[in-house]
């Protein structure tokens, strides 16, 4: 096993550090294959316990740094800046289509009518704002000039779970002609809130909007914010554009955007008011909107588990619903007075509850 500490560690594990070290290094330089192996080597035999496809040989890394390589270099093409000519402010996107739909962030194109298009080989196209969810931080953009045009396919994001391999890229600080989008690789850290989900792969001002891969080379998210660690950031996942790809397509701009995720008024929620927990587990509901009555919860209940989780708090029922959807359905033992219920509470959004 590999320790982290300051003591003695495998000769592997220096290795690793060795090689990520010199990693950093070449990835300075103006092309982002450099190093590449180095850095598939130092996140392998670094990787957590908990990783869901641990690679532990030297034969795994390289068929990793292979699977990353292919990816780059099949995604390159498609993963363009985005610069609005009104405001100059500068994003990245990424092409899934042939005819030239584009899937960014929407605080990227907040605003904008048309953006400058640039491909990473330096060519331009002008892009046609369509739709914006800024609740969940998505938006498209149409290439106006006739295609075909390079596109990655979309894969799912609702799968993805806490150990995945994944890959982030953007026109980091904006598009450089000297240099092609960097890669950065990684693992998914959690899932939720809500559309989001967080992964390791540093990003800085400019990967905004820019595409996160899985290692089959689809799209599975969107850049949408950086964490207060640079290994701790935020990105949209895809199925978010399924759930609202007819109202993006056409034009519709609706929802807040929040630095808070909690607070995302479509957020998943029960439509209750959350009271104090209680002695041997649950929490009592304080209050209940039209909704939740109409789904038979009642001021004073219990909440014990949902989906045959026990609740322990209002804090864990909180962090729970952060990972459902609206719309989802979820499966409550609650206590009444001495009697016990079950019952099934179809999830609304936050913004919806009254």
């Amino acid at each position: 096993m590999i320790r982290r500490g300051d003591g003695d560690v495998p000769d592997q594990t220096k290795t690793a550090r060795g090689i990520a070290s010199v990693c950093d290094e070449a990835m300075k330089h103006k092309r982002f294959f450099h190093g590449l192996a180095g850095a598939a080597l130092g996140a392998a035999l670094l990787c957590p316990a908990w990783a869901r496809d641990p690679v532990t040989t030297l034969e795994d890394v390289r068929k990793l740094e292979q699977k990353i390589s292919a990816v780059a270099t099949k995604a390159m093409p498609a993963t363009v800046a985005l610069i609005s000519e009104a405001s100059g402010a500068s994003g990245s996107g990424v092409i899934t289509s042939a005819d030239g739909l584009i899937l960014t962030a929407a605080h990227v194109i907040e605003g904008a009518e048309t953006v400058q298009v640039v491909f990473p080989d330096g060519r331009q196209a002008t892009g046609e704002v369509l739709g914006a969810n800024l609740s969940k931080d998505i938006g498209m953009v149409k290439i106006k000039e006739p295609g075909p045009w390079p596109f990655i396919e979309r894969g799912e994001s609702k799968p993805l779970e806490a150990g995945d391999w994944v890959i982030a890229m953007g026109h980091s600080a904006g598009f450089d002609a000297a240099r092609t989008p960097p890669v950065r690789f990684g693992r998914v850290v959690s899932d939720g809130p809500g559309n989001f989900l967080t992964t390791d792969c540093t990003l800085i001002g400019g990967d905004s909007g820019g595409p996160l891969f899985n290692l089959e080379g689809k799209v599975v998210g969107i850049n949408s914010s950086i964490g207060k660690d640079l290994k701790n950031n935020n990105h949209a996942g895809v199925d978010g554009f399924k759930e609202d790809w007819d109202r993006l397509m056409a034009k519709e701009v609706w929802g807040e955007l929040q630095m808070n995720p909690m607070a995302n008024p479509e957020r998943a929620s029960l439509g209750i008011a959350i009271g104090n927990p209680v002695r041997g587990g649950g929490v009592i509901v304080e209050g209940v909107s039209a909704h939740a009555s109409k789904a038979g919860l009642r001021p004073g209940d219990v909440i014990v588990t949902i989906d045959e989780t026990k609740v322990s708090d209002g804090g864990f029922l909180q962090r729970f619903l952060a990972k459902k959807q609206a719309g989802d359905k979820v499966k409550l033992v609650i206590k009444r007075g001495g009697d016990s219920k079950e019952l099934e509470v179809e999830l609304i959004k936050k913004g919806e509850i009254k």
